[in-house]
């Protein structure tokens, strides 16, 4: 079985992909697999470190305006375009998943001029455009949230939920708390803003720091991403918080077993990414939520009130967010023990965690036999 994959620009679009190829290997060991992503992207760095092979199209997103350098990127669609129709012919998939950003554009489309069955995977509240025009002529289509549904035809579109790591699943929560060092009688609250983090919500982080250095009943691990780490570090140094001082508060730049953090956890503090609220959600983790304000259309604002709407959690917009703010709502989900079970088994009930099992599924039935 060949399968050619196609997502970039973003992590948000990439690991979904890795996690679809993941879940066929486990099926079929013998399938083969063909990555077309952009040089200059994200997937140029991650997908060739996965041993997955890798080719590329030279092709760029268009600016939301008129403009000369978008007749030129027109220009260069064309001939990313034929680029496409070539790998496509040489490497011959039984069937082509794309995963968003603009390069699945080229490839999803001479796939299927060449008769080649194509699955679209949305994974935000609000589809992106490269999608949208690409459900118009996609054998299925798989939405990551309910909202996503309507964007495209009726018949095809089919409400998945978006595809997790299966580490995330499996994680237990007493070995998340024993591997990271966490207290058991403590209400655990994980913080992240992504993996370069986010600079207003480190910001915001430091009164709340400050406030439970030392608290007998909450316990915060916050990961700064690595670009804010020094700066967070230098702002508690500069009210004499020490973190290493207190048992209660551990602040690090990067985690890299986020699912076993996830695990422990009872409370969460993101951004909206769909792949985030995708992992909180298939484990019950009520969430405060504060959507990265320069998403393409907006989305992360409507993933995170898909789940304020579901009362899995709270949102926060990054212009309203402040120290006292946040700690005015963490203060209310920890104080209220009853009420936190409630938002926890309503985001649980949001959680679509078979849904790289039931995506496969689509991808099984639709490829060429």
């Amino acid at each position: 079985m060949r399968i050619i994959v196609s997502g970039g620009g973003t992590g948000g679009h990439i690991y979904p992909a890795i996690t679809l190829i993941n879940e066929i290997k486990r099926r079929r060991p013998d399938a083969e697999f063909l990555y077309v992503g952009t040089s200059d992207g994200l997937e140029a760095d991650i997908i060739p470190k996965e041993d997955i092979p890798f080719s590329t199209v030279d092709i760029h997103g268009f600016e939301r305006k008129l403009t000369p350098m978008n007749l030129w990127r027109a220009i260069k669609a064309g001939v990313g375009t034929l680029e496409a129709m070539n790998i496509v012919r040489r490497f011959s998939p039984d069937v082509a998943i794309g995963t968003g950003g603009y390069v699945c554009g080229p490839i999803l489309l001479a796939s299927s001029l060449l008769g080649v069955p194509t699955l679209i995977q949305e994974q935000n509240a609000v589809a992106g455009i490269t999608n949208r025009l690409l459900g118009k002529f996609a054998t299925k289509v798989a939405a990551g949230t309910a909202e996503a549904v309507k964007a495209f035809p009726t018949g095809k579109t089919i409400y998945t939920g978006n595809p997790i790591r299966h580490e995330v699943m499996a994680a237990k929560r007493e070995q998340g708390i024993k591997e990271l060092g966490l207290n058991p009688d403590m209400l655990t609250v994980l913080v992240s803003g992504g993996s370069r983090g986010a600079r207003s919500l480190n910001n915001a982080m430091i009164d709340v720091l400050d406030k439970y250095a030392g608290n007998k009943k909450v316990q915060i691990l916050h990961v700064t991403g690595s670009v804010g780490y020094e700066d967070t570090i230098k702002k508690l140094e500069d009210r004499s918080i020490y973190h290493e001082n207190f048992s209660n508060i551990s602040v690090v730049p990067y985690l890299y077993n986020m699912p076993l953090a996830l695990a422990a956890a009872d409370l969460a503090i993101f951004r909206a990414g769909a792949t985030g609220i995708a992992e909180l959600t298939a484990r019950g983790i009520p969430a405060i939520l504060v959507p990265y304000p320069y998403a393409a259309e907006n989305h992360q604002e409507h993933n995170a009130m898909a789940v304020v709407n579901g009362g899995g959690g709270r949102m926060i917009l990054d212009r309203e967010l402040t120290g006292a703010g946040l700690l005015q709502v963490m203060e209310e989900l920890l104080s209220d023990e009853k009420g936190l079970k409630q938002m926890a088994k309503a985001s649980r009930k949001l959680g679509k965690p078979q849904a790289a099992k039931d995506i496969v599924d689509i991808v099984m039935s639709i490829a060429r036999q």
